[in-house]
């Protein structure tokens, strides 16, 4: 059955190969591609909004929680792309393990991880803009900053950054990272000095009630905060402009997650021990709670560093969108100009351009909050899938080579399928209508498109 038909390892290493993609990529900027995509609203934004609202000063708790569960998908996830070094991360994965609808399906929610998520962090980063706009005396007309449905007509902030980011990335990757690179480096800083200037002023009243909703709170936040770790997936989506591959991709992987999870614990334990977390519920946390200890100036440089970080994640959402395209055309499943590469900048241009025009749509005129919690559900189904991956292909291909091995790949790959469905559930019952509407059209786009002119069906066919 063709929905079940598998595509064997080496027809998609060849398919990589033919790829014409520039392989410019070494280590350091896949670690810097994935602190790009990994560090921005999660730790700027959702860690207030998360302590508020659900977990309290046990937020560092959720942060745990999300971060161990990440971390067995990111040891699962630096196995397969070390031996699958192609630009399709989990979509590529479910080819050879499950088959082309189930593959289709994957793709799908990856594009929906990307596609809603970037939207989401285009409006954090409309907000933080607007907010030192305001504090400078610069107001735009509410018409332009708010979406219809608040009342307005567009949110032109968001879609601003969301049409520059896909012009930096559509003329070239190697310019695009070290765009990246550059304000990786300053949103660093922003957190660093964000530490500096807490120590000082921590106060422990503050974590007196420790977990006002108990374990239900911090399971909560750990599900709402989970998009915050979203990104060291992107960087499998550059296996095919890697260097070394085999050797880079489980470097910048694990590095880049496991440095961005030490940050966010710190940064979450910090902010709820300067200032009462239930003050917390508003889009600018870090700056707030610095303006409250009457740091003002800290504040404005912490807000100028989480524009910078908010940026890099929605460069690197577009980035690993378009490469997604570009694989799911290559199979057929999706039209064919989306596998074309631009002659001089070496980048799938076509479906860059769709990429930043759907961001533009959903961030310019949709209300995105229902939209980010959907990017976490679909995030975590596609970590929970590739955990089972590469139990599938250790049972299937015991003898593939593997430059890196998960280890206990087993115990790993179980606890995090097991978490990751857990977190999962604890969004699904709010948000299962939308979700499973979104997943409805990509079934519907694989059965009246990718079916037909699916490749691997048209050469058994024509065999």
């Amino acid at each position: 059955m063709q929905f079940f038909k598998k595509k064997q390892l080496s027809e998609v290493r060849e398919s990589a190969g033919k790829s014409g993609l520039i392989k410019s990529l070494g280590a350091v900027d896949l670690i810097f591609l994935g602190l790009g995509g990994i560090i921005g609203t999660g730790i700027f934004v959702l860690t207030g909004l998360a302590a508020a609202q659900y977990a309290g000063p046990a937020i560092t708790v959720s942060f745990l929680v999300g971060g161990i569960a990440c971390v067995f998908t990111a040891l699962a996830f630096a196995e397969l792309a070390s031996m699958l070094p192609v630009s399709g991360s989990a979509y590529s994965y479910a080819q050879v393990t499950v088959g082309e609808g189930i593959s289709m399906l994957v793709g799908w929610t990856i594009v929906m991880v990307f596609s809603f998520g970037s939207a989401t962090v285009a409006s954090g980063w409309s907000g933080y803009v607007l907010g030192i706009l305001d504090s400078a005396g610069v107001r735009l007309p509410e018409v332009l900053t708010k979406i219809p449905a608040e009342g307005g007509w567009i949110n032109l902030p968001a879609v601003f950054i969301v049409v520059l980011l896909t012009a930096i990335v559509f003329r070239g990757t190697q310019g695009a990272t070290r765009f990246n690179g550059v304000l990786v480096v300053v949103k660093l800083l922003a957190i660093f000095l964000f530490i500096f200037l807490s120590v000082p002023h921590i106060d422990m009243k503050n974590w007196v009630n420790f977990a006002p909703n108990g374990f239900d709170g911090i399971a909560a936040g750990a599900a709402v905060i989970f998009m915050a770790y979203t990104g060291f997936d992107a960087v499998a989506t550059a296996a095919e402009e890697c260097k070394n591959p085999n050797r880079d991709l489980p470097i910048g992987i694990i590095g880049s997650l496991v440095g961005s999870a030490i940050l966010y614990i710190i940064v979450s334990g910090l902010l709820t021990s300067i200032a009462p977390y239930s003050k917390l519920n508003n889009p600018q946390p870090m700056a707030f709670a610095l303006r409250e200890n009457g740091i003002s100036l800290g504040a404005t440089l912490v807000a100028t560093g989480a524009i910078a970080g908010m940026t890099t994640v929605i460069l690197t959402q577009i980035f690993a969108q378009a490469r997604i395209l570009m694989m799911m055309a290559r199979d057929g499943l999706l039209p064919q100009c989306f596998e074309s590469i631009h002659p001089k900048y070496a980048t799938p241009h076509v479906g860059l351009m769709f990429s930043g025009c759907f961001v533009v749509l959903i961030a310019g005129f949709l209300p995105v909050s229902t939209l980010g919690q959907i990017s976490s559900m679909a995030t975590l189904l596609v970590f929970g899938f590739v955990s089972l991956a590469v139990m599938i292909l250790r049972y299937t291909r015991p003898d593939e080579r593997r430059p890196f091995r998960c280890p206990a790949v087993y115990l790993t790959a179980t606890l995090s399928c097991g978490l990751c469905l857990f977190l999962f559930s604890q969004l699904f019952w709010v948000n299962w209508k939308p979700y499973l509407l979104t997943t409805l059209l990509g079934l519907i786009t694989y059965l009246v498109y990718g079916y037909w002119h699916s490749k691997a069906r048209l050469r058994t066919t024509a065999g």
